[in-house]
């Protein structure tokens, strides 16, 4: 795999609260990001933990396909992903352990688009335009700092 690169980095500090970008978070193994609403407890699902939900990625390349094929400008943040990846496919690192900056990772599942990311966004559209393309719901095994720039690569 080429290595892929963190773009940018998205923290929200509860359910449905306005995600703000940072330059940098720390992964706190077995929780979340901290700051972000599922590492505070606060976030949609957070009364049904999963170590899928701890947090969360999308390809840029994603993002961009949105506009190209559907005229839909998205801001990276509005897709309420917690990082924001080049150069990764990141529906490849689905059951991988994956390293993001001076966190390891565990790809879980697709993070497949919901009926609440097109109520907040107010683009219904977003649906089937990021189908089997919305990010990948991972587990943090190991902590530590990510920043933006940082590279993402296989582990195993």
């Amino acid at each position: 795999m080429t290595q892929g690169h963190i773009e940018s980095i998205h923290l929200a500090t509860a359910a449905e609260a306005p995600v703000r970008g940072v330059a940098e978070a720390t992964a706190i193994a077995g929780l979340g990001l901290e700051g972000d609403r599922y590492a505070l407890g606060t976030g949609t699902f957070s009364p049904k933990p999963k170590p899928s939900r701890q947090i969360t990625l999308i390809e840029a390349e994603a993002i961009e396909a949105l506009e190209r094929e559907l005229g839909m400008a998205l801001a990276p943040g509005e897709t309420r992903r917690n990082l924001v990846t080049r150069g990764v496919a990141l529906n490849h690192l689905v059951g991988r352990d994956f390293s993001v900056g001076g966190a390891r990772l565990r790809g879980h599942e697709l993070c497949e688009p919901c009926g609440d990311l097109a109520r907040m966004t107010g683009k219904p559209q977003i649906l089937p335009g990021l189908t089997h393309r919305g990010g990948l719901r991972a587990e943090i095994l190991e902590g530590g700092l990510i920043r933006v720039g940082d590279s993402v690569g296989y582990l195993n």
